[in-house]
């Protein structure tokens, strides 16, 4: 499953994360950075979903 969720990281960073941990701040916190990059999106999704 986590293959799934970091493949979703890599394409939409946000639903990687929401997949992993739902509506929670880190969600929030992905969008913000997806929309000011794109890279810094997906750092942290993966970091997100690696760490739990």
């Amino acid at each position: 499953m986590d293959l799934v969720r970091i493949l979703c990281a890599v394409f939409l960073p946000p639903l990687g994360v929401f997949l992993q941990v739902g509506f929670a701040w880190d969600f929030w916190i992905n969008i913000v950075l997806t929309l000011f990059g794109y890279i810094p999106g997906i750092i942290h999704a993966v970091w997100i979903i690696a760490k739990k």
